[in-house]
């Protein structure tokens, strides 16, 4: 038996919505194993389906596996709370945009591109779920380094960094780890979606 079937959750949905959406969650605590390259690619081909901006496809993923030469330093472009944890994870991903788009023979700005890879981020991460992996987002990385030693080309934007992983089963956490490892809750959907558009008075939270 796993750990998901006895993890504490405090997600409940408002509304009827396929189970993969509250499976879906971002743990901090991972068993060190390493992630199959064929398992990854599976996830990318995912994002590859994702919404297109006329078909422009923006999204650039760049990945290191554990044990492998670039490793260190895909780690290393990570903030140290994150590298504190992320080293136990089996991939680690960047996600860039391309923030061109070729419209006939010339190439335009893309309006669109970063929600387009945000996009494609949620479809690689939700594929992940289904392959029994969990992926963790973070915005926490060296920003003014990681062009650089991706070799990131000019008027693309590197929108963040995610470590892919299993994670740890949860009759194996510590105490410490239990306070932190249980997917958490969400805000309601009327605090987010406004039928006309927002409120007169609405607050910008």
């Amino acid at each position: 038996m796993t750990n998901e079937t006895t993890r504490p959750t405090t997600r409940t949905h408002d509304h009827a919505i396929d189970p993969l959406f509250l499976e879906r969650w971002s743990p901090r605590a991972f068993t060190g194993e390493a992630v199959p390259e064929a398992e990854l690619l599976r996830m990318f081909e995912a994002a590859r389906w994702s919404p297109s901006a006329y078909n422009s496809q923006p999204w650039r993923f760049l990945y290191a596996l554990r044990d492998t030469p670039e490793w260190d330093s895909f780690l290393g472009l990570l903030v140290p709370g994150n590298q504190k944890w992320a080293k136990d994870t089996g991939a680690l991903v960047f996600l860039v945009s391309n923030s061109r788009m070729k419209v006939g023979d010339e190439l335009k700005p893309s309006y669109s591109h970063t929600l387009d890879a945000g996009a494609a981020s949620l479809a690689f991460a939700l594929q992940a779920n289904r392959q029994g992996w969990h992926v963790h987002g973070m915005g926490g990385f060296d920003h003014e380094r990681a062009g650089p030693t991706l070799n990131v080309p000019e008027h693309h934007r590197v929108e963040a960094a995610y470590a892919v992983g299993r994670a740890t089963p949860w009759a194996e956490l510590t105490e410490e780890q239990r306070a932190k490892e249980r997917p958490n809750a969400r805000r309601p959907v009327t605090d987010f979606a406004f039928r006309g558009g927002f409120p007169q008075r609405q607050e910008q939270e």
